[in-house]
């Protein structure tokens, strides 16, 4: 039971210390909301059985709901409903971070609280058929929670168009605002091992990353001293790692390097050691790794996916290729590797501006305290 009142609760599946580009936004607004005077609960699963079930972390208070049982990247944890309930009524505000099969039965315990839905990405998963089930739960799921916000938000209108989740939220008060990105400037390229080319790739390395494409792509550059930089985390992924198949392609090139997970002053140093950056993703949405490189000044390649390409059409600060093509990737790569240097700080400075993690402090406020207090809305039919 929730021991005092908060101006805003979070609600996310997963939380820190796990990382993702979901978890990162949720922290990132949690713990700016509560830098700026708020009072900010959240609630997650206890993904980790080491971790407790109350904690205090940034300013903000932690509760977490037990697991009972995994199912690929989605944990069963029967009491985060009432707890995130519980919590809501304690609130004047709730931020629901989709998708989340828990969605349709939080939603209906949490009135009259006012809810804002976030909306990540449309879920995917490798094809099987427990995966389409799962999947299809918790579109239902996302869908019922949409109808019942006061206010949705994505990343930008571009992932939220071509969103199937779309025709609900276009009924809904939709406001796109980017997650609150840092100014990794300043790091040391300590991960640098010569003066040629370095690429790099940081995220969870998983299927829908599409990090053999970029393997395939870095074996056409014939460099001997060129470096493949991939950092991230592949030693605790919801649903699995397919490191063995990335290193498969990998195969004898001594050139690429995997450097595990990276945080802190980790990330900083490496951006500070690559020249271009990579994001060939088979499927997601906005890319927070790819907005901190463009504010680093780091031109980068991505794929013409909605959402995820957006960082780079907004700024014009790098190439969109097609998906799970090599040769286009390898082609944009060599390509960006030879922009000029007053093109990437002009560039960096229109990032900055627009990614920064002010910015989207400052628009989720705005929408935070404009619908604070308000009584849920009628359900769309």
């Amino acid at each position: 039971m929730p021991d005092k009142k908060y101006d805003l609760t979070v609600a996310v599946t997963y939380y820190e210390p796990y990382v993702s580009g979901l978890t990162h936004t949720a922290r990132g607004i949690a713990e700016g909301m509560a830098n700026r005077g708020w009072r900010v609960a959240v609630v997650a699963a206890q993904h980790d059985p080491e971790l407790p079930l109350r904690d205090t972390v940034g300013g903000v208070d932690i509760y977490r709901s037990p697991v009972l049982t995994r199912v690929s990247r989605a944990v069963v944890a029967p009491h985060y409903p009432l707890l995130a309930s519980q919590l809501a009524r304690h609130s004047a505000l709730l931020h629901l971070n989709l998708p989340m099969p828990e969605a349709g039965l939080l939603m209906p315990l949490t009135r009259p609280v006012p809810v804002v839905s976030r909306l990540h990405t449309d879920p995917y998963l490798p094809p099987s058929r427990l995966s389409r089930m799962y999947v299809r739960a918790t579109d239902v799921a996302s869908r019922a929670a949409i109808r019942c916000s006061a206010a949705v938000v994505a990343s930008s209108h571009d992932q939220a168009r071509a969103s199937r989740f779309w025709p609900v939220i276009r009924r809904r008060h939709f406001t796109p605002i980017t997650p609150p990105c840092l100014d990794r400037r300043g790091g040391q390229p300590r991960y640098r091992e010569t003066r040629a080319l370095h690429v790099g790739f940081l995220g969870r390395i998983v299927e829908d990353k599409g990090i053999r494409y970029l393997v395939q792509a870095f074996q056409r550059i014939a460099d001997p001293d060129a470096r493949l930089l991939i950092a991230g985390n592949y030693h605790t992924v919801a649903g699995g790692s397919n490191l063995a198949a990335v290193q498969a392609e990998i195969e004898r090139d001594s050139r690429v390097r995997i450097l595990g997970e990276l945080r802190g002053r980790e990330v900083d140093d490496f951006y500070a050691s690559i020249d271009v950056f990579t994001l060939p993703a088979v499927a997601g949405s906005f890319g927070i790794v790819l907005a901190e490189a463009l504010m680093c000044g780091i031109p980068s390649v991505t794929t013409d996916l909605p959402g995820s390409r957006y960082p780079v059409t907004s700024t014009g600060f790098g190439r969109v290729v097609p998906p799970r093509d090599p040769q286009a990737l390898a082609g944009a790569i060599c390509e960006l590797a030879t922009m000029p240097r007053d093109w990437r700080e002009q560039k960096a400075r229109a990032a900055r501006a627009q990614f920064s993690a002010a910015a989207s402090l400052d628009a989720h406020e705005v929408l935070f305290t404009t619908l604070r207090g308000r009584a849920t809305p009628r359900r769309d039919r």
